[in-house]
């Protein structure tokens, strides 16, 4: 099975056409996806110096012709992959060329590039844009697409390959559920999971199987890896509970048994939003959707009618108190969190000074000794200039006697720990404040659509 895409490649800007021909073909014949370079074909050009006999092909359609090139398409690329397993990366070379050669017909110069970076081996054939004898162009016609497509499944046919069966529309299935996307870190704590289990003696020879697997490991204060396609390093400590650096040697050493994370699914959303149908109608909507949304808005007010018999709401006077308590909780949880947010910002700030201010009186008492000298000033001005600061830190917080650093290290812990406990509690009291405001709206304007009819009726 292959499946194939015809893509024209463009000249960029700011790049002259040669500087895009190199980039292209040279990103096709790298050779760490190439074995080296060993899985490269290619007909009336060298693979070597392919981007400049494009470019002396295409300065021969210009004398030929007497046409400049009007539109920005210098070559094109088929990509070509094939399913897991099926084929090997040589035959998959032989097959790109003959797709190539037969739907080229021999016309234009190209090169085949076999690419096995990925799970499923793929080929990557850039041909030139430019015949070979100057006089014409490749014509990307109407379904040239499809016309690559049933070429391939062709050539795959007389090689006994599979082929990717069409079904009638009526026949495919829609996608109702997509698979979620997995983040960089829980492959990762996947990944360390699985080395885990095969029981590695000693923390070293954990990190050498995960440099097997294709991470970067980086030594230092804390460990930290980074994975093939990754552009930043992933620290142990940052996983969560049982994947920090001393969790994990613990693991090894036989002192505790390793959990793996179980990541929770995405809450739900009970009920939507109701849709003002009458709104949308103005803002030029059709039947179609009018249709639509009277079936939205039956279906979300149902939901909505459960939520509160499940609430134990029965009148609208009842849902506007609930919903009250509910905002009024929201807003004093998220008031105490940047209260506290800002006193540990305070904390933060007031013990720099202090530690400057420590550091830095030597030298402010040598220099008010030597008569506030201009020379010494300039010789210590950064550590004068801290300690002023630091000075008037002070003074503007009317602090006549400093605290001592392990007070205000006792009272930033203790602040940090009231901060992340009411965390969750915070989530909860946002969680239960939209869905009851949410309610509420839907219920204004459920019986406002009511209201409208009888409106109406009794202006005629």
């Amino acid at each position: 099975m292959a499946a194939t895409r015809l893509i024209a490649l463009h000249q960029h800007k700011g790049k002259s056409i040669a500087a895009c021909l190199k980039d292209r073909t040279d990103y096709a014949q790298n050779p760490d996806k190439t074995e080296k370079g060993e899985l490269v074909s290619s007909y009336q050009c060298s693979p070597l110096t392919v981007d400049e006999e494009f470019m002396l092909t295409k300065k021969l359609y210009e004398q030929a012709t007497g046409r400049s090139q009007k539109s920005n398409v210098i070559a094109y690329q088929i990509r070509q992959s094939f399913r897991p397993g099926e084929i090997t990366a040589e035959e998959a070379n032989r097959i790109g060329y003959e797709l190539a050669s037969r739907f080229l017909k021999g016309k234009h110069a190209f090169i085949v590039a076999t690419h096995t970076d990925r799970e499923h081996i793929h080929n990557h054939i850039i041909y030139n844009s430019t015949a070979l004898d100057g006089t014409r162009k490749f014509r990307d016609f109407f379904f040239s697409g499809l016309a690559v497509q049933r070429l391939s499944d062709l050539i795959c046919l007389e090689h006994q390959l599979s082929v990717i069966e069409k079904k009638p529309y009526r026949e495919r299935q829609k996608r109702i559920t997509y698979p979620p996307r997995e983040s960089n870190r829980d492959r990762l704590c996947g990944i360390i999971d699985e080395i885990l289990q095969q029981e590695p003696t000693d923390y070293e020879e954990f990190l050498q199987k995960l440099e097997q697997q294709g991470y970067e490991i980086k030594r230092g204060k804390y460990t930290s890896v980074k994975g093939a396609r990754q552009k930043r390093f992933i620290r142990f400590k940052t996983l969560g509970a049982g994947y920090s650096e001393e969790e994990i040697k613990a693991v090894l050493a036989g002192r505790a048994k390793h959990h793996p994370h179980q990541k929770q699914p995405p809450k739900e959303q009970t009920f939507q939003l109701l849709v003002d149908i009458q709104a949308k109608l103005a803002e030029g909507k059709g039947g179609g959707y009018e249709r639509w949304a009277k079936k939205h808005n039956l279906k979300e007010m149902s939901k909505t009618l459960i939520f509160l018999q499940q609430q134990k709401i029965s009148s609208a006077d009842e849902l506007k108190e609930c919903a009250d308590a509910a905002l009024s909780r929201y807003h004093e949880l998220g008031d105490s969190i940047k209260t506290s947010e800002k006193r540990l910002a305070e904390i933060a700030v007031l013990k720099a000074h202090i530690i400057n201010y420590a550091k830095t009186r030597p030298v402010y008492d040598a220099y008010r000794k030597a008569g506030y000298s201009k020379k010494f000033l300039e010789e210590h001005c950064t550590e004068i200039t801290l300690h002023k600061a630091a000075k008037a830190a002070f003074d503007e917080s009317n602090l006549k006697t400093l605290p001592k650093i392990k007070e205000l290290d006792a009272e930033y812990s203790k602040l940090l720990t009231e901060k992340k406990a009411r965390y969750p509690d915070y989530r909860k009291a946002r969680d239960e404040m939209q869905e009851l405001l949410r309610a509420q709206k839907n219920i204004e304007l459920f019986f406002d659509e009511e209201k409208d009819p009888k409106q109406t009726e009794h202006s005629r």
